[in-house]
């Protein structure tokens, strides 16, 4: 099994160039939004703290952008980008809870132990990143191959699409993979 390395916030902000014009929007719609995008996050989550978290990750999204946005409505700007943070903080619970579900069928003498359960998260977290993006079929192809290790005709007969298409999509999906490392 390959290991995922994370990164911490602070090495993550080192690692990233922001061109000032950038930055000085980003740090703008700060100061003049970061209040209400927090009260918007905390009524959909209902947790002061992960809606902090949520909104320190948009603005931390924005400053990965390439350019500049130009807004015109900065609220509806920051509340689309919020959202996809918000999808991409629900999968991840989702993501969790089956993983801690999927644990708890395991006999207590052959389950992973804390360390290597955090380590499996985060490969789960990392391999969820990757595959973001592609088609959900492409991405249903690929866990069923590499999570469930089906066959290629398995997956066929699973999902009701020729042999060729199977091969298509792992091939789609392992592009993604190799060009993402």
């Amino acid at each position: 099994m390959r290991t995922i390395i994370t990164t911490s916030c602070a090495e993550l902000r080192r690692s990233i160039t922001v061109p000032s014009t950038l930055s000085s929007t980003v740090e703008g719609l700060y100061h003049a939004h970061h209040n209400w995008l927090t009260s918007w996050l905390r009524r959909r989550l209902g947790c002061p703290q992960s809606a902090a978290d949520l909104a320190q990750d948009t603005y931390l999204r924005l400053l990965q952008a390439r350019e500049a946005p130009q807004l015109v409505e900065p609220r509806a700007f920051l509340a689309t980008v919020a959202k996809r943070v918000l999808c991409n903080h629900f999968r991840r619970q989702e993501l969790e809870r089956a993983y801690l579900q999927a644990l708890a069928h395991v006999p207590e003498q052959v389950a992973p132990s804390e360390e290597d359960k955090a380590l499996i998260f985060e490969t789960l977290l990392e391999l969820d990143r990757l595959m973001d993006g592609l088609p959900p079929l492409v991405r249903r192809t690929f866990l069923l191959a590499q999570v469930d290790g089906l066959g290629q005709g398995e997956i066929a007969r699973e999902l009701g699409i020729s042999l060729a298409t199977v091969k298509r999509y792992l091939n789609k999906a392992a592009m993604r993979c190799y060009f993402a490392l």
